[in-house]
């Protein structure tokens, strides 16, 4: 995507999200939820507008069906620093009446607000950050990580590509608390399949846009996997320059460890193409997902494809409204303890995702899939991305939960 599509395409979107963020003097029954999200940086398209989008549509598909129960919604920019992300948290917390954050897209954010949440007893309903200790050493009776993490993306990559003989991994690393968990992560699944690590670099973010010197080395290292451990435009520009040193093709495979619909249609498929990336949502999956992509699909500007966090968004808002209803509004915002141990004690089941459950350590389970990215040639109609490589299932795509580290868990 070129810098003048991206603004234009990133205006667009943010226009449609602007009249949310105004909080107005409200009674105490009314429910408020606030999408705290990239919406200027590195990780603004795969977050940030659309996400407010899919949280919106959540909000007023239940509306329409419990005209007696108000919600609101607004939306944040952290700027992908968490003492922002602390900052905005609190005061939506204690002035603006705030039940619900959600989205936050950045571990070291996300990891600020469980504490944050905890301490006010309300709620953080995560579909954006990766990491794994979300739901391990940082786990909270206030928080559920939903669609994925750092765990299950290395997991479904890992269990998929070894089988096809991609045992010699050289890691491209953001230098933050997300890069290294998926790496780590990675790594230790890589061990346990008798495959190598033959190297890694790890790089300042944000604000590195030049990784020739990371990918020369990944060249030089022998390894038949070169793993990105980043996202957003970070990956976008490593895959680019990858092709540009010539290591796409042959038998080298790009893994975009946290890749999604967002990047392809950023640059396109000639640049993305045979690149492999998992997610555990894709709009052209099955019917149901198709009829989600139908509703949503008016409120985007023209190209534009929700990922994986995206629809994760707004299963969670969903889910916690259907919460709020079983409950009843005053009783919901009573306490986020128990409200998020009432989320756990329903099935989840939503258009995105389909059927599923939430553990006890706040994970949420269903399947994930692990795409090849099509060949211009091979995309039959706008949107037609991906080739599914492997669907790995629900009991299989997480961490176990006793291997975590939860202290909610007891052995």
């Amino acid at each position: 995507m070129t810098a003048s599509r991206r603004i234009v395409l990133s205006a667009a979107i943010a226009a449609a999200a602007l009249p949310l963020r105004t909080v107005r003097a409200q009674s105490p029954d009314v429910v408020r939820i606030g999408v705290l999200t990239d919406l200027s940086g590195n990780y603004r398209d795969v977050t940030g507008p659309t996400s407010v989008i899919c949280a919106q549509l959540a909000v007023d598909e239940f509306k329409a069906a419990n005209p007696g129960i108000k919600v609101e919604l607004i939306s944040g920019d952290h700027l992908n620093k968490p003492d922002v992300a602390a900052g905005i948290a609190r005061q939506w917390f204690d002035r603006d009446g705030i039940d619900v954050i959600t989205d936050v897209g950045n571990s070291a954010a996300a990891i600020a607000l469980t504490t944050i949440a905890e301490e006010k007893d309300k709620i953080q309903l995560n579909s954006a950050a990766g990491s794994s200790l979300l739901t391990g050493k940082y786990c909270s009776p206030n928080f559920i990580h939903w669609t994925y993490d750092t765990w299950n993306l290395a997991h479904t990559m890992v269990k998929t590509l070894v089988a096809r003989g991609g045992d010699k991994w050289y890691f491209v690393t953001a230098d933050y608390t997300f890069g290294h968990s998926i790496q780590n992560d990675t790594t230790a699944l890589l061990a346990a399949a008798g495959a190598k690590v033959m190297g890694s670099s790890a790089y300042p973010f944000p604000g590195t846009t030049d990784f020739s010197s990371y990918l020369l080395a990944a060249q030089a290292s022998g390894a038949n996997v070169l793993a990105f451990a980043n996202a957003g435009d970070d990956l976008v520009n490593c895959v680019k320059q990858s092709r540009e040193f010539g290591l796409a093709g042959g038998n080298l495979t790009m893994a975009a460890m946290v890749g999604s619909i967002t990047a392809v249609t950023g640059v396109g498929l000639e640049t993305m193409q045979d690149v492999v990336l998992s997610e555990c949502f894709y709009w052209d999956e099955n019917d149901r997902t198709r009829a989600f992509m139908a509703r949503v699909k008016p409120r985007l500007p023209a190209g534009v494809y929700p990922n994986e966090v995206h629809a994760g968004v707004y299963a969670a808002v969903t889910h916690y409204l259907k919460t709020v209803k079983s409950l009843g509004a005053a009783k919901a915002k009573a306490s986020g303890r128990e409200t998020v141990a009432a989320m756990k004690a329903i099935p989840t089941d939503d258009d995105c995702f389909g059927a599923g459950e939430i553990r006890p350590d706040g994970r949420t389970i269903h399947p994930c899939y692990l795409f090849k990215v099509k060949k211009p040639a091979d995309s039959r109609y706008p949107g037609d991305f991906f080739t599914t490589l492997a669907t790995i299932p629900a009991d299989d795509a997480f961490r176990p939960i006793n291997e975590g580290g939860c202290k909610m868990i007891h052995a």
